[in-house]
């Protein structure tokens, strides 16, 4: 068990948490949630170590084992990967070292002999003869080639990378098990296989993901940091988020009495709870949430943006044409003749094991990059927005965030700086945030800018590159219900399982041997063991 006694944190006037209370409990996984700023990364690096509170204190049961996802990329450069991930259980890789020192030496002794004896019982017990095999079968389990085990950590790409850490925090059964943002740079092979893996992991798990799918999948309860508290909720993050938004509308509600609110939070919880045992988290070591005491659900303090994308004219029936279109780079082709007919209504989600053929395929339809071979036309009606996966270019100068904006209005009235004030607070820039410039913006800021710009536009075709990048729960949330109620067309890819699958009516996937094309939902694409079949032949 671990526990946080009295915990508080301050910088300067600024205080992050006041007298926060918890324990997490052996079998359980918590999703630690909060606004941007709230202190969640700095939550987990409190727990670690990393940081030292103010006061309080935290408190790992004597002999329990508490391993981290790293988050540096590079720290690991001159070690092999397999020893990187051996790595991930500290006393193991000393007495590993230390036997291999011992081992080494020309002259032996035997006071050697006998340290090496206890090492070698110490070793044992710890299992440490099964460790490179079982470090090894993870590895491969997770997409990196048994013929990379011996590289170096430097000479990988980043996305291998970020497996390898991943693995080195997973490996030699931690009994505490911290996770910030777990689920980055991963594909969703990938990431299904980390939701099995922590689906029967039998000790605890403390996670920090924007990921709504992965929360919801592995999730047994909600760590919420709102009011600069920490407070523990039975449930998954769905749970947390439609309890919450209930009991805020009930106490908007003055005229419902105390009886009528206490049977309509029961009722919501038998719902849930019905629903919860028929999916994949509804396993044994998953607590019933008809278990949870009402007086729990409290109304969150978060605020949401107002992401409303709107059409200034209808398409007509001709939306894009795409014919043969290919890119390549020196290694050779991202994407290769690719050709299909884009219909009014669509809501595409563009799929790929390729990040850089996806961010090409957008650029490309973009104007902001050339095609190699092929063509694609738009219909005469059509006015695209687009929403690049890298923004920094826009935000290069020094102006004030309503002269940004400024930039991007279609009417004189919008151009008014009333009208331009009301809009950036619908996109929480209210206060002392309205009066920031451009150049000092944090990527989700950049994100909700963007975004901005795109509803000003009022286009009836919408480009999207990754949109959820940088951005909170709170703000996904938002631009997943914007984008489930746009009446226009779209296309669009993201790492977001939840905003896929409930925005997209029809998948294409960009394979080097062209596309797969099925107007279908995405998780039934992803469930339907023909299309498996035809992607193993694809790539």
């Amino acid at each position: 068990m671990l526990a946080v006694n009295n915990l508080s944190l301050q910088f300067g006037k600024r205080v992050l948490f006041d007298d926060v209370n918890a324990k997490f409990v052996n079998g359980n996984c918590y999703g630690v949630i909060g606004a941007n700023g709230a202190g969640k990364s700095t939550f987990l690096k409190i727990i670690t170590g990393e940081i030292d509170p103010t006061t309080g204190q935290v408190h790992l049961e004597p002999g329990k084992r508490l391993a981290v996802l790293k988050q540096d990329h590079f720290e690991f450069d001159e070690y092999e990967v397999l020893k990187t991930v051996l790595k991930g259980h500290t006393r193991l890789f000393e007495i590993m070292e230390e036997k291999e020192a011992l081992y080494a030496k020309p002259d032996f002794s035997d006071e050697d002999g006998m340290r090496t004896a206890e090492l070698e019982g110490e070793f044992a017990d710890l299992e440490g003869w099964n460790a490179e095999t079982d470090a090894a079968t993870m590895l491969s389990n997770l997409g990196i080639d048994e013929s990379k085990h011996y590289m170096l950590m430097k000479d990988l790409s980043n996305d291998l990378k970020v497996r390898v850490l991943l693995v080195q925090a997973l490996f030699g059964n931690p009994d505490v098990l911290v996770l910030d943002e777990p689920t980055n740079d991963l594909d969703l092979q990938t990431i299904a296989w980390l939701e099995d893996f922590l689906l029967d992991f039998k000790n605890t798990v403390i996670v920090v993901s924007h990921d709504r799918h992965f929360l919801d999948t592995v999730c047994t309860h909600i760590a919420d940091i709102d009011f600069k508290k920490l407070n523990l909720f039975t449930g998954n993050y769905s749970f947390w988020y439609q309890s919450s938004q209930l009991a805020l509308r009930q106490r908007a509600d003055k005229n419902k009495k105390a009886e009528e609110k206490k049977k309509e939070l029961q009722d919501f919880i038998t719902r849930f709870s019905a629903n919860a045992a028929k999916s994949k988290q509804a396993t044994s070591r998953r607590k019933m949430i008809s278990n949870l005491d009402i007086e729990e659900i409290q109304p969150s303090s978060r605020k949401y943006p107002g992401i409303t994308f709107s059409q200034e004219r209808e398409a007509g029936n001709q939306i894009l044409n795409i014919n043969d279109l290919s890119v390549s780079t020196e290694e050779g082709y991202l994407f290769k003749g690719i050709s299909f007919v884009v219909n009014k209504g669509d809501k595409i989600a563009v799929i790929s094991n390729n990040s850089q053929a996806l961010t090409s395929f957008f650029e490309v339809l973009s104007g902001n990059m050339k095609a190699d071979e092929g063509e694609f036309v738009y219909g005469t009606t059509i006015s695209q927005a687009y929403l690049p996966n890298e923004n920094h270019s826009f935000f290069e100068e020094k102006l004030p965030l309503i002269d940004w904006l400024r930039q991007y209005v279609q009417t004189e009235e919008e151009r008014e700086e009333v009208y331009l004030r009301t809009f950036l607070g619908r996109m929480l820039f209210t206060g002392e945030e309205a009066l920031k410039t451009a150049d000092v913006l944090s990527g989700g800021e950049q994100v909700r800018c963007m975004l901005s710009k795109m509803m000003l536009a009022k286009a009836n075709l919408l480009l999207m590159d990754e949109p959820t990048n940088h951005l909170d729960l709170e703000s996904i949330q938002a631009l997943n219900q914007g984008m489930k109620e746009f009446k226009g067309t779209m296309l669009f890819t993201s790492h977001d399982h939840e905003l896929v699958s409930t925005v997209a009516n029809r998948v294409i996937e960009i394979t080097p041997k062209g596309v797969i094309d099925k107007m279908m939902p995405f998780d039934d694409y992803l469930k339907d063991p023909k299309m498996a079949e035809l992607k193993e032949s694809m790539y």
